[in-house]
């Protein structure tokens, strides 16, 4: 692990902000590394506002997307509602059609087949369209490479409105309107919206003309957050925004479906971190395992008990899912030995019969294992299809720009893409692709970075100091959940291994002459209790540890030594 110390603000911000703000330094200077530097800032940062959502219109085509809706509307024509099967797109496709539906009866939704027709707009949805007499497709988180697909739509006389948020082309479809903040030609002042999150402006942009204020789309809003979570986008700006007042609606009010999958929880609050590794996961298994479609059920579902019984028919595919991902995630390390390329700069790997919807989830374990850029390939009809995922701080897009003479397709972003080629290119790209990236990466990015806001004493942590920390919440991207050092801080003579393979570290530490302890724990830190018999330096972020109904603040390690 490298341990990376954020670079310090400028002295007299941090003093003046911690005037303003009456806090600490170290919390003053959290904010200003967030670009926070000002009383107003702060109050904008701590108290997200409604107010501070843009205007729709501001995005280009908009006027366009909602006067052919309007058409359609006015014309009694079918409107499909057409997304990707993962979060982002399930949720998208859940938000616009479940809005649509309160204004207009002739909506219907259609998720394309993980593995008869791939990610994207296909053909064979628009051929579903053209047999069921659909005029018009809105598509959603997906689209904006589909300049062939919509050509062929047109010809068939259905228009498209795409809503999409990956990376344009140089190119973008002929469709009647085409929203995406990436666009060079867009003027929209926040670029990090997710696929949900333009679905959630386009209704904004509609409701606006039905005189309804952003309020009215407060229901709405935990769909916003859960793909905001999955589809991990920065955590500033208007997401930030849309995260918050999300999370308040899935812990106060939520639809059936998200109440379906969380009602079992004990938790009396779920945070982002709760969405992604408890919400997303499940919803994602429908597509994964069987068909988006389920997702988009559950998450209309207008019936409390329906939506039970779709949450534990997805329950069910996500056991499926993990049981599935452990059994290759076991097999691709085994061909990475087996091929002697543990030193490799980059790992793909391949296997015709691995499960295409699992192949993402695979690449993210190998790189738990080796830290470096991965690809893992499986077979797709007469093709090879893969998910890629890179390490912080390298571009796997643009590394897959340099290998596209091997490519059939890809699209995605910067750390996450998908790709499909011919299987007799599979060498050749796996060869070019190792070159690339050898050529390119900085190599201490192969090492795992730990990036640490501030070093501050133990001393410091008090109750007004984590409950400021917590306000900063929701964490992601772009507002990442503050990491501390801490130097010298020993441990009570009670630190054990825990777990029931003894891979997790429990301590209690102290600094210098003060005794007052706290608790830590260092998942997967097992390894590490050597160090503690002497003096030592942690880095850790802080939660609250709930016991039997008492609660205090936890040190939760990320590393030691």
């Amino acid at each position: 692990m490298r341990w990376t110390l954020k670079p310090k603000p400028e002295k007299e911000k941090v003093q003046k902000l911690a005037k303003e703000l009456q806090v600490d330094k170290s919390i003053a200077s959290i904010l200003c590394q967030r670009n926070i530097e000002t009383f107003d800032a702060a109050k904008k940062f701590f108290r997200p506002s409604l107010d501070d959502i843009h205007d729709p219109f501001l995005m280009k085509d908009m006027d366009l997307a909602v006067e052919r809706i309007e058409a359609a509307i006015a014309n009694n024509e079918n409107i499909l509602i057409y997304g990707d099967y993962d979060v982002d797109g399930t949720t998208a496709v859940s938000l616009v059609a479940s809005y649509l539906k309160t204004i207009y009866p002739n909506i219907a939704t259609y998720i394309p087949d993980r593995y008869a027709e791939g990610y994207g707009v296909s053909y064979l949805g628009i051929d579903f369209a053209q047999d069921n007499d659909f005029s018009l497709i809105i598509a959603l988180d997906c689209g904006i490479k589909a300049i062939e697909k919509v050509a062929y739509a047109t010809e068939k006389n259905i228009d498209f409105i795409i809503c999409d948020h990956h990376k344009p082309g140089d190119e973008i479809p002929k469709s009647v309107a085409v929203l995406n903040a990436k666009r060079e030609d867009c003027n929209y002042p926040f670029d990090e919206l997710c696929g949900c999150g333009v679905g959630f402006k386009l209704i904004q942009a509609l409701g606006s003309k039905r005189n309804q204020s952003i309020n009215d789309f407060i229901p709405y809003l935990d769909l916003v957050a859960t793909a905001i979570a999955a589809d991990i986008v920065p955590m500033n700006g208007e997401n930030r925004v849309l995260a918050y007042y999300g999370l308040q609606v899935i812990n106060q009010q939520p639809r059936n479906g998200i109440k379906a999958i969380i009602h079992q929880s004990k938790k009396s609050e779920l945070t982002i971190t709760d969405v992604v590794f408890t919400i997303a996961p499940r919803i994602n298994a429908a597509g994964r395992m069987k068909h988006g479609n389920y997702a988009v059920e559950l998450l209309t579902e207008m019936d409390f008990d329906a939506a039970v019984e779709f949450a534990a028919a997805i329950e069910i595919f996500n056991a499926d899912r993990k049981d599935l991902d452990k059994k290759i995630t076991d097999q691709a390390l085994i061909q990475i030995v087996d091929n002697e390329e543990e030193n490799r700069f980059s790992t793909v790997v391949f296997d015709e019969d691995w499960h295409k919807g699992v192949i993402g989830i695979v690449a993210s374990r190998l790189i738990e294992k080796y830290y470096r850029p991965t690809l893992v390939f499986t077979k797709s009809g007469d093709k090879l299809a893969a998910s890629a995922r890179s390490v912080k701080g390298f571009d796997v897009y643009n590394a897959l720009h340099e290998c596209s003479a091997f490519i059939e397709q890809f699209g995605g972003h910067k750390y996450a893409a998908g790709l499909t080629l011919l299987p007799e290119n599979y060498e050749n790209f796996k060869n070019k692709f190792e070159e690339v990236v050898a050529k390119t990466i900085d190599k201490k990015l192969l090492t795992p970075e730990i990036s640490i806001e501030t070093e501050i004493e133990l001393s410091e942590i008090t109750p007004k100091f984590f409950r400021i920390i917590q306000q900063m919440a929701p964490f992601g991207p772009m507002n990442m959940k503050p990491v501390f050092k801490s130097t010298c801080v020993r441990d009570n003579g009670y630190g054990k291994k825990v777990g029931a393979d003894k891979t997790h570290l429990k301590l209690n530490v102290f600094q210098g002459d003060n005794k007052k302890t706290f608790g830590a724990i260092g998942f997967g830190l097992g390894d590490k209790m050597e160090f503690v018999q002497n003096d030592f330096d942690i880095v850790y972020a802080l939660d609250e540890n709930e016991w039997n109904g008492h609660k205090s603040v936890q040190l939760v390690l990320k590393d030691l030594k």
